[in-house]
């Protein structure tokens, strides 16, 4: 299974970011890796690269065409993930989550 994170160093600063990172992927997420206090925050961390990853998927697939006919669903399950990371939670995206914690950047 999932090994289990922090959740006691969590700040409202923090859920807001992580929040702030789904909804307005990718430059959100990549301005939190840039700023140093922010990205040396776990809860932070994990849900930018993951949301930047999220982000890049999207716009791959929106030039592929493909992301035309997706656009509703990758809208409402960026809502859903921002929300969940408001409320303090380590999302797993199925598939990428795994991709990212094998590849050691998250």
């Amino acid at each position: 299974m999932y090994e289990q994170y922090p959740t006691t160093d969590i700040t409202s600063d923090d859920k807001l970011w992580a929040l702030l990172g789904y909804l307005f992927t990718p430059i959100i997420p990549a301005i939190v890796l840039l700023i140093e206090d922010k990205k040396n925050r776990p809860f932070l961390r994990y849900h930018a690269i993951q949301a930047l990853a999220w982000g890049l998927i999207w716009v791959v697939l929106y030039f592929l065409i493909v992301g035309l006919c997706l656009s509703p669903l990758y809208l409402v399950a960026s809502i859903y993930f921002a929300i969940k990371a408001y409320g303090g939670e380590y999302l797993v995206i199925p598939l990428l989550t795994d991709f990212l914690k094998g590849q050691k950047w998250i």
